[in-house]
């Protein structure tokens, strides 16, 4: 299947300043789709870590990780992808900018076998559990106590590799012992940066 239109104005306009539409083009053509081939769907199935991107309707950022067992993020189908909310912080920074502004990043890293990314763009939406089970069968379920909550679905837009040159190649470690599920501070790093303990400090001051 050939590549898809892409690009944004920015990205055009930049390529002609800088004389890289040829290669730009090249990349397109042979690497962008509009849906995930059975090799990105293979890879997907593997993965067990996420970043994702996204902004308000104004266009400020987030960048957020989500991990699982690998599978978490659940392909639907080739036009169709999505990952579990569990509960968290109350924040819901990600999600609350999808409620203004459903664009969203996907990135995937494989860090330990084939040193190579796959990028996965497109509109999102978020769905309650109980109605995801419903209609789509195969969901992963919760582990470690952790009740999924709600589904971020993705209409996927673009898929393209992120090439290996620059990935480091990283050596898992035991993830034992964690404390899942738990509200405890310290548990889920405490005051790392100091940022309570700064705050106090020019309360007191």
């Amino acid at each position: 299947m050939p590549g898809i239109r892409s690009g944004s104005d920015g990205e055009r306009e930049l390529q002609e300043r800088y004389g890289t539409q040829d290669r730009a083009e090249r990349f397109y053509e042979d690497q962008v789709r509009d849906r995930l081939n059975t090799h990105m769907i293979d890879f997907i199935r593997r993965m067990d870590m996420a970043f994702i991107a996204t902004a308000d309707k104004h266009g400020e950022c987030d960048t957020s990780f989500r991990a699982g067992k690998p599978g978490f993020l659940h392909v639907i189908d080739e036009h169709t992808v999505a990952y579990p909310e569990f509960r968290g912080n109350g924040v819901m920074a990600s999600l609350g900018n999808i409620l203004e502004n459903p664009h969203v990043g996907i990135l995937l890293i494989d860090f330990v076998h084939d040193l190579i990314g796959l990028h996965i763009n497109g509109s999102a939406r978020i769905v309650d559990d109980a109605l995801m089970r419903r209609y789509i069968d195969g969901l992963p379920e919760g582990e470690r106590g952790r009740v999924i909550e709600r589904w971020v679905v993705v209409d996927v837009e673009e898929a393209y590799i992120h090439c290996r040159k620059h990935i480091p190649h990283l050596v898992p470690a035991s993830r034992e012992p964690r404390q899942w599920g738990t509200d405890n501070v310290r548990a889920k790093g405490g005051d790392y940066f100091r940022t309570k303990e700064e705050a106090r400090a020019l309360v007191e001051y």
